[in-house]
């Protein structure tokens, strides 16, 4: 009977772990994206100078929203015990991540080719490509990878909150602070700081990190060294250039 106890406990605190996760990106979201999106009539001034105005961004947001809802969704179907409405609505995943990609994929494309580049990013806009579609492939392998190994519960956990933690730098670099925007790399490493509740709860839990924590984390940290050695060279410049240049 202890035993039992001491079992149902952990599964407990395991399940109220990825929803605290669940909750902590979506709060996250929200606040990034409040004076464009979720609050914008009190802050429509701001909205025009600061919000895209392509329609496209209207579908890709949508989108995307839709993904932050049904994980939140799925991690609280979870802490409910009902396994059976998270792996029906699991499926959606396999529609979902490819539309995502997708649509960020040619929303990043059409922001490089606005007149003006990327809103309120200094950087040229053929080489700050690489971060967008950097994120936009990190976000397709790790969501892929957590959709195959579903059956592996604790492999799919951890695969699918590392994949949403590589969407969160959109999010943190229009959080309402100036330490956001204080460097270039600041809103990326900030979003690294959310898998380190990860590792220590690897480290509570098991006494170990798991292997989907250490190498899907060092991935999503690989993104930043990856975009600066790259997004400056003559050959990113190149192919983004032809990338822009599909859209017509």
């Amino acid at each position: 009977m202890a035993a039992y106890a001491s079992g149902h406990a952990a599964k407990r605190a395991q399940r109220y772990f990825y929803l605290g996760m669940g909750a902590a990106i979506a709060a996250s979201v929200v606040l990034g994206f409040a004076r464009t999106v979720f609050l914008r009539p009190w802050f429509a001034g701001f909205a025009r100078l600061h919000a895209p105005v392509e329609p496209w961004f209207y579908v890709h947001g949508a989108v995307f929203l839709v993904w932050i809802a049904l994980f939140v969704a799925q991690t609280s179907l979870m802490t409910a015990g009902n396994v059976r409405l998270h792996r029906r609505l699991g499926t959606a995943g396999f529609v979902i991540v490819p539309l995502m990609v997708l649509l960020g994929t040619i929303g990043s494309l059409v922001a490089a080719r606005r007149p003006g580049g990327f809103i309120d990013v200094p950087v040229p806009s053929l080489q700050f490509l690489a971060k967008p579609l950097i994120d936009m492939a990190w976000f397709g392998v790790l969501a892929a990878l957590a959709l195959a190994r579903r059956n592996d519960l604790q492999t799919h956990k951890r695969l699918m909150l590392l994949a949403n933690i590589v969407l969160l730098e959109a999010a943190i670099v229009r959080w309402p602070f100036d330490l956001v925007t204080s460097g270039p790399d600041v809103a990326f490493w900030l979003k690294t700081l959310f898998i380190i509740p990860l590792v220590i709860w690897d480290f509570v839990s098991r006494g170990r990190v798991h292997p989907a924590t250490l190498w899907g984390g060092l991935f999503v940290i690989a993104a930043a060294p990856l975009y600066n050695l790259i997004s400056g060279t003559g050959a990113w410049l190149a192919f983004a250039q032809w990338a822009v240049g599909l859209l017509g």
